[in-house]
Formats: C-alpha cells, sequence, structure tokens
C-alpha cells in the first residue's frame, strides 16, 4: 500500500507528528504505515500491542491519553479506535459508551488542552449510525424505495448501541468545535472491514459475491479508506468542522432508487451489460433488492477524496479467466 500513492506524496504538508488511535486495528495500521511512508512522524495508540503501535493503553484512560496528546507533541489527532458493530454480540453497552463516547471525549480535551499545539482533529465514524430498524427493513418491510444516502439524510435513528455511541461522538465533535474552534473533519466510512458480515447467515451470496455487490452502493476498500484519512489531514483543517460520507462511487442516480428496491440485478444490468456473464461464470448473483446508496459525491467534491476501487474495477478483476489466482 505504501507505494500506490506516490503521486500525491508531494502535495502533502510538510512532515507532522499526528497521533494514530487504534493503530493495531485494520484500519489504524495501515494508515500508521501510510503516512509514515509520506514523511510523518506517528505515534500510534492502541489497547492492544502491534507493529504500528507506540504506547498501549486505553482511550478510555483520561490521564493515559492526555499523556499521550501532550507528551509527544502532535499536533493531529486522527482518532480511528472504537468498539464497532461485531462487538456489540460480547460486550456491554458500558464499554461502548466507555470507549467510543468517553474515549472521543478525552481525545478531544487533551487537545484544547494541548493550546494551539494540536491543530487538527480526524474522526472515524461510520454509516451505520445512519441506518435506522425501518430503513434495514428495505422491500420486505413495505419500502418502495432504496434509501439516498447523503450527509444531510435525516432522521437518524441508530439501531444497535455501536450507532449511538458513534452518533453521540460525533455530536461531542461538533459541541467542541463550536465551542472552540477546533477543525474536526468526521469521516463516515461505509464497510471496509475483512470479516464475513455479522448477518452473512441471512445473506444468500458468498463473502467474496457479497463483498463485490457492496461496491456499488455500501462498501470501501482499505486502500481508500486510508486515503480519505490522509486527504482529510491534508484539507480538513481549513473546513473548520464537516462529516463526510466516504464510500466506493456508486454507478448510480437518486432516480434508481424505486427500480433498486424492487429489482436490483436489472437497474446493475444497465450500467454493467457484462456483469451476468461474468457471474454466471463464477456461480455468483446479485442481491435482489438494495434498500440504501452512500453517496460520497460531497467527499469528492468538497475534501477531494477520489476513490479508486469500484464495482467497475471489480468486473475486470472477476472477467479474468485466471481469478481466483
Amino acid at each position: 500500500m505504501a507505494g500506490e500513492r506516490d503521486d500525491e506524496a508531494g502535495t502533502h504538508p510538510g512532515p507532522r507528528r499526528i497521533l494514530v488511535t487504534g493503530s493495531s486495528g485494520y484500519l489504524g495500521a495501515a494508515l500508521v504505515e501510510r503516512l509514515r511512508h509520506l514523511g510523518h512522524e506517528v505515534v500510534g495508540l492502541d489497547l492492544l500491542p502491534g507493529p504500528a503501535t507506540d504506547l498501549c493503553g486505553s482511550v478510555a484512560d483520561r490521564e493515559f491519553v492526555r499523556a499521550a496528546v501532550l507528551g509527544r507533541r502532535v499536533d493531529a489527532v486522527v482518532h480511528t479506535a472504537a468498539l464497532h458493530k461485531p462487538h456489540v454480540a460480547t460486550h456491554h453497552p458500558e464499554a461502548f459508551l466507555a470507549t467510543n463516547v468517553e474515549g472521543t471525549r478525552h481525545l478531544l480535551e487533551a487537545a484544547l488542552a494541548s493550546g494551539s499545539q494540536v491543530r487538527q482533529f480526524v474522526f472515524t465514524s461510520t454509516t451505520s449510525l445512519m441506518i435506522s430498524a425501518e430503513l434495514r427493513a428495505g422491500k420486505g418491510g413495505g419500502r418502495t424505495r432504496a434509501a439516498w444516502m447523503t450527509e444531510s439524510f435525516a432522521p437518524l435513528a441508530p439501531r444497535n448501541i455501536y450507532g449511538v455511541t458513534k452518533l453521540a461522538a460525533e455530536q461531542l465533535c461538533a459541541e467542541i468545535h463550536r465551542a472552540h474552534g477546533l477543525p474536526i473533519t468526521i469521516l463516515r466510512t461505509s464497510r471496509f472491514f475483512p470479516e464475513d458480515d455479522d448477518m452473512a447467515h441471512t445473506i444468500a451470496q458468498s463473502e467474496p459475491n457479497t463483498k463485490a455487490n457492496e461496491l456499488l452502493f455500501r462498501r470501501l476498500s482499505l486502500a481508500d479508506a486510508v486515503e480519505s484519512h490522509v486527504v482529510a489531514l491534508r484539507r480538513g483543517a481549513e473546513l473548520g468542522l464537516d462529516t463526510f460520507i466516504v464510500s466506493a462511487r456508486t454507478p448510480f442516480h437518486e432516480d434508481d432508487c424505486a427500480a433498486l428496491i424492487d429489482d436490483a440485478p436489472a437497474v446493475v444490468a444497465r450500467y454493467f451489460p457484462e456483469y451476468p456473464q461474468i457471474y454466471a461464470r463464477l456461480g455468483w448473483s446479485m442481491f435482489a433488492s438494495i434498500d440504501r446508496v452512500y453517496v460520497s459525491t460531497r467527499a469528492e467534491q468538497v475534501l477531494g477524496f477520489h476513490p479508486r476501487d469500484s464495482f467497475a474495477a471489480k468486473l475486470r478483476e472477476l472477467a479474468d479467466p485466471a481469478w481466483p489466482g
């Protein structure tokens, strides 16, 4: 990954000292590697040890966080650490509150305590907080159109403790910015995790099939997730407080929403006439119905995030007779 986007290396600000939380995690470790490749000094912080982690401790520990931010004299904080949706089944709600809400508050307060030292805060949020139980019900729940998910989508009614605490953390970020002016960029990332979906037992498609399908409307590659944080560090400070959906570029338009929920394969075939033959060779299928589409247009236009991975690129890969190789 480090060498993938060296064409952009010359456009980032001079070397900075950046604290990345969650540095032993899937996103955090890759982000630390990318930022170090770009010449930044990165301090990795995580509860668990790892090659990219310099400080082991919990963001729920206020004094530990304060010492990390002030002691290492970082000028930017990227907060990727969190309990995630799969943890809903294994962790008590209090753990989500401690990590996702209190941990975010501790980092924000430490950034403020640094005076003018910390000049920027980037918060990794999730599109999950946008999904209500009603929206998730999809076609079977009586919906007649897929939801067109932009940053202005409302109301936000998270359906589990993960979404509730991430939304609360976003609201903390907004409060701190309003009161103190700290520049904060919130990135609502769509799915980029490598694990099986925690609802895989309800999905007819295999995991590779599912992940390919999701690139149409709700998935993000790890490389693009990393790059969204790089561009947020590059541009976010000048934007003040802003929130962006970060997802692979969808080929769909809002006018497709009724057809997507009624007959998604037909809509996909209009945009990609070659896909049925490729999928047939693999024994794959498209989702019968698509209930929501995450739209990253604003992140592209305002933040300068340009995702490189897409359903079209995946189809080109799948068309190779040697796939998977």
